[in-house]
């Protein structure tokens, strides 16, 4: 039996994601899926945790009027961001080559929000990690482009996939925050919510 004392609680993970879906069942918690559509838009003047924070309650915000009582919605939205700048999910392929070209050399952080929400209360937070790419040749880019089709990643990569065996030369902070769910903050905020 999980530590976790969440047996009477439905939970709810609002993510299609298949790399958070399979890192909370490492955890050893039973859940659903349940996704709803909502525009990602946030204002213009907002840091990058502010933003990270902001996108995550309003996927967790369309969930409160079904919320059931013994429900708890997971939510969480990740971002990269290189100098400050706000690097999205990739429109194309140049897209994704440009911002794998950007990261290249470079240290960039990862910012994952995640929200938790009950009919009871709502608990957000977020997780920060630095991420050093050493210099990618354009080989090495357009080969993890053609191969892994980046395209449904914030920053146009995956550190669990090629480019992260090859590129990566150091992270400081949580490696499962960088796949999009800081599992070990998670696990304290569930214990204590």
């Amino acid at each position: 039996m999980n530590p976790l004392n969440l047996k009477d609680k439905e939970i709810v993970l609002a993510s299609k994601s298949p790399r958070r879906q399979q890192l909370l069942k490492e955890l050893g918690i039973k859940f659903s899926v349940k996704t709803k559509d909502t525009e990602e838009n946030y204002p213009e003047k907002l840091k990058k945790e502010e933003v990270a924070l902001f996108l995550s309650k309003l996927k967790a915000d369309a969930f409160i009027p079904e919320l059931k009582e013994n429900q708890l919605v997971i939510t969480s939205d990740t971002i990269v961001c290189l100098d400050n700048r706000i690097i999205g999910k990739p429109k194309d392929r140049d897209d994704a080559f440009n911002m794998l070209s950007d990261l290249s050399g470079k240290m960039h952080e990862v910012v994952t929000a995640v929200t938790l929400t009950s009919t009871a209360k709502q608990k957000s937070f977020f997780v920060k990690t630095e991420v050093y790419f050493k210099p990618l040749t354009n080989f090495e880019i357009d080969y993890y482009i053609n191969t892994f089709k980046p395209f449904d990643k914030a920053g146009s990569y995956g550190i669990q996939e090629w480019i992260g065996y090859i590129g990566v030369e150091k992270i400081v902070g949580s490696y499962f925050n960088v796949m999009g769910l800081p599992l070990k903050e998670l696990y304290e905020e569930l214990e204590n919510f």
